[in-house]
């Protein structure tokens, strides 16, 4: 059998795949079992920071797979150790919690926010967290139940009770819930919501976040899951939005590629998760913390700064291109409301060499952060001829 068959036979069928076998790549290339190139505009869903093989990057882990690829948490290891230090100080956040993915980090962010308010408000009291609607926080049984989207819910109830869900960037209706209701201990939420459409919040709206929070003594939890490590055109989004989290969870293109969760406690939570309360037998693996440090210590000002200048011109042309509706997102996390069907969008630009992404009805473009601007420019050119 080859690789289709293989997959279909033996894998579970939780995914519609698109109709191409990868097999290697360079950088924001990628090729096909017969050889066809592709500008890859997706990076892994925003996981291949620096694109693939990336030299570097292959460096830093080869180079700790050969001292020491696991120890379990029983024991300290330099790598984790040096990748909370780099995003603690990177961030004005305290301590770091490592896990494998970002729904981990989520359901340590989650776990957090409960305890933090059943040590300081006893433990039958402040257990709800809000999220917004059209969210999306991760595939779990909680991580899906803090999702904002029924879709997601219906085949698996009963969920993890606990969520009351607020319509993003309406501060009015998040008001009169939250004052509504004593048992709430944070408020979580996406920057911009990737799953759900690329879709960014409103300034003003985190703004109210912010002022609730600070009012009611209510957490605020950050899910930059997909949004951070460089994604928006900061290290973080929420360094756009004039606000600190208590809380932040993170993964993705932190890795580079290799699985890793983080997540992140600022000084109002940092000694709440004491020995016993949670843990991870591959959280802060020695191999994939070494990448992380490589890929971390790369997001520069300068790399920043091209990211924003990718964006713009994404933006720029796409938005006044035939047969787009509309181009919506941050830095290189994009999403494009086409006018034809997505279906034969996605076909459109796979049959001429870019592979591109959907959420929520749209084109969705997560490119590596350092993709060359030539390739850009071409991908860009087919994006907006299979727009037309």
């Amino acid at each position: 059998m080859n690789v289709k068959e293989l997959d279909r036979e033996y894998i579970a069928g939780t995914y519609a795949r698109f109709p191409v076998v990868l097999t290697h790549g360079s950088g924001s290339l990628v090729y096909d079992e017969a050889g066809k190139e592709y500008i890859d505009m997706g990076s892994g869903i925003a996981v291949n920071a620096f694109g693939v093989a990336d030299g570097e990057w292959i460096s830093a882990v080869t180079a700790q797979l050969g001292k020491l690829q696991h120890s379990s948490n029983l024991y300290f290891t330099e790598p984790g150790a040096l990748l909370a230090e780099q995003l603690c100080s990177r961030t004005g956040m305290k301590k770091v919690f490592f896990a494998n993915s970002g729904a981990e980090a989520n359901e340590c962010a989650i776990k957090c926010a409960r305890k933090y308010a059943a040590d300081k408000y006893g433990a039958d009291r402040r257990y709800k967290l809000v999220t917004l609607k059209n969210s999306f926080h991760g595939r779990t049984i909680t991580t899906l139940a803090a999702t904002g989207q029924d879709e997601y819910h219906k085949l698996f109830q009963p969920l993890t009770p606990g969520f009351v869900y607020a319509e993003a960037n309406n501060c009015a209706a998040l008001r009169a819930l939250v004052e509504g209701d004593e048992n709430i201990a944070a408020i979580m939420f996406e920057l911009v919501q990737g799953e759900g459409g690329v879709l960014p919040l409103e300034y003003d709206f985190v703004q109210c976040i912010k002022e609730l929070c600070a009012e009611r003594d209510i957490l605020m939890v950050c899910d930059e899951v997909q949004t951070g490590n460089g994604r928006t055109g900061t290290l973080y989004a929420w360094q756009q939005f004039d606000i600190v989290p208590d809380i932040m969870s993170t993964a993705k293109g932190l890795g580079g590629g290799l699985p890793i969760g983080a997540c992140l406690m600022g000084e109002k939570v940092k000694d709440t998760m004491t020995p016993g309360t949670h843990g991870s037998t591959f959280g802060g693996n020695p191999a994939v913390c070494a990448g992380a440090l490589n890929i971390l210590g790369r997001i520069d000002d300068k790399l920043l700064a091209e990211v924003r200048a990718k964006s713009e011109y994404i933006v720029s042309e796409l938005s006044a291109a035939p047969g787009v509706e509309s181009v919506a997102g941050l830095g290189l996390m994009l999403g494009v409301k086409t006018a034809k069907p997505l279906d034969e969008v996605v076909t459109a630009c796979r049959e001429n060499g870019v592979l591109a992404l959907t959420a929520h009805g749209k084109l969705r473009l997560l490119p590596a952060l350092n993709i060359p601007m030539e390739l850009v420019e071409k991908a860009v050119a087919v994006i907006k001829a299979a727009c037309e």
